[in-house]
């Protein structure tokens, strides 16, 4: 640019992202600001430039770019912003100004108190100016890094707590992680469920049964149940930053003890040969052996039929945890089903300490079969239902109705028998 060249100036406002300067002017402020010193100064403003993006990051906002690409092109040859370190709070951007400086194609900055043109005080002036800013921007980071270990040492995790936990000021040294009370016993029952066997989406169901949902009230995914029994947090120790190896001890109130989680890693690190989560049995735990006492587990075999398809089915059998040579034979889940359902009138539900799951879909079962049915009554609807989710329900739902039932039953001989009081 010639000297005697008039100036055109860029208005460029920028935002901070930096904390310590959440109380910066916002950028309309600096916009009216900077046009009524144009005014008052009878500047030439011929293009206004504003955006969001920290400075901290060398070529890393697209607004700025673009105005130093447009003062490369000739369009403008001056720049007006609020302060210095709008422009850079890094030695690239900074670099790049004092480029446009040295070729004379910018020549000249004005800031709310302050101006610089292209001569040697001037721009080793900006050059201070804008590298103070990077020095407060080290120092911050550096600061910060620093209070989070510190934070950590004391026990609390820097991040949002998981869910089952909530965080509320404190004395205002601290802020506080606080058990979520509501949640507390459907999430100490998740880990339960799954150091059991149960599956992923078996938890998945009766989480979604018992109305668990995450804080901002969506269903809990398969995968976030996955990471939650994974999480370490829940028995009171966290590592920060994941993956770095730092690990402390929380200062919070675990939810469950670390015998509970050992157990359930040991369920998780079993090999699945389906998707995780996708096999259950509902009446494993739920029946003994008849001959030893031990439980009854379940088990699939797969037989391949002359047509070139795979029939699935399912067995019970003694897990012989009391009696390695217990000879009590397998039994098909079919027959099983059967028993259970012409069993149906005697079985027993826990009337008073129902699921809640259960109960809403128990009543609105009744419901449904008091209006098409005109003899159906309290009396029989119950039995009913019980006969209904045997015979049509899916997994889960056998499961959970089994675990509501107030009826031990054991197998023997291939038949179901009620269990000796």
């Amino acid at each position: 640019m010639e000297k005697d060249q008039p100036i055109r100036y860029c208005l460029y406002a920028r935002k901070s992202s930096e904390s310590d300067e959440r109380q910066a002017m916002s950028i309309d402020s600096q916009l009216k600001e900077m046009a009524e010193l144009a005014q008052s100064l009878g500047l030439n403003i011929v293009q206004i430039k504003q955006e969001s993006h920290s400075a901290k990051l060398s070529g890393k906002r697209p607004v700025f770019l673009e105005m130093l690409d447009e003062i490369r092109k000739g369009e403008y040859n001056g720049i007006l912003t609020w302060a210095p370190d709008r422009l850079s709070r890094n030695a690239g951007d900074l670099g790049s100004l004092v480029d446009l400086m040295d070729s004379k194609q910018l020549a000249h900055i004005k800031t709310h108190s302050q101006e610089f043109s292209n001569n040697p005080n001037e721009k080793f002036l900006l050059m201070i100016l804008c590298s103070q800013a990077k020095l407060e921007n080290d120092n911050r980071a550096i600061n910060v890094k620093r209070g989070i270990r510190a934070k950590c040492e004391r026990g609390w995790r820097p991040c949002m707590p998981p869910l089952g936990y909530y965080t509320r000021a404190g004395t205002g040294v601290e802020r506080d992680i606080i058990v979520d009370e509501e949640r507390r016993p459907y999430l100490v029952q998740m880990f339960k469920l799954s150091a059991e066997g149960k599956g992923g989406r078996h938890i998945k169901q009766w989480l979604e049964d018992n109305g668990v949902k995450t804080r901002t009230g969506n269903m809990i995914h398969l995968s976030m149940i996955y990471k939650m029994l994974k999480n370490t947090f829940y028995y009171g120790e966290f590592e920060y930053p994941a993956g770095s190896g730092n690990w402390y001890k929380g200062n919070h109130e675990p939810l469950i003890d670390k015998k509970l989680f050992d157990r359930v890693q040991k369920q998780l690190e079993v090999p699945q040969k389906s998707k995780w989560g996708g096999k259950e049995f509902p009446f494993r735990r739920f029946l003994t052996c008849g001959a030893c006492g031990s439980g009854v587990v379940g088990e699939e075999k797969f037989k391949k039929l002359k047509d070139g398809t795979t029939r699935r089915h399912v067995y019970y059998h003694c897990s012989f945890k009391k009696d390695l040579n217990c000879k009590e034979k397998y039994v098909k889940e079919a027959d099983i089903v059967s028993g259970l359902t012409e069993m149906a009138n005697e079985l027993l539900l826990k009337t008073d300490d129902l699921e809640p799951g259960l109960k809403k879909d128990l009543e609105k079962q009744i419901k449904i079969m008091m209006l098409t049915n005109e003899n159906m009554n309290l009396e029989n609807a119950v039995p009913s239902y019980i006969k209904y989710i045997f015979e049509n329900g899916s997994n889960f739902e056998k499961t959970r109705l089994v675990r509501n039932l107030d009826t031990k039953l054991t197998l023997q001989q291939k038949k179901l028998h009620r269990a000796p009081s």
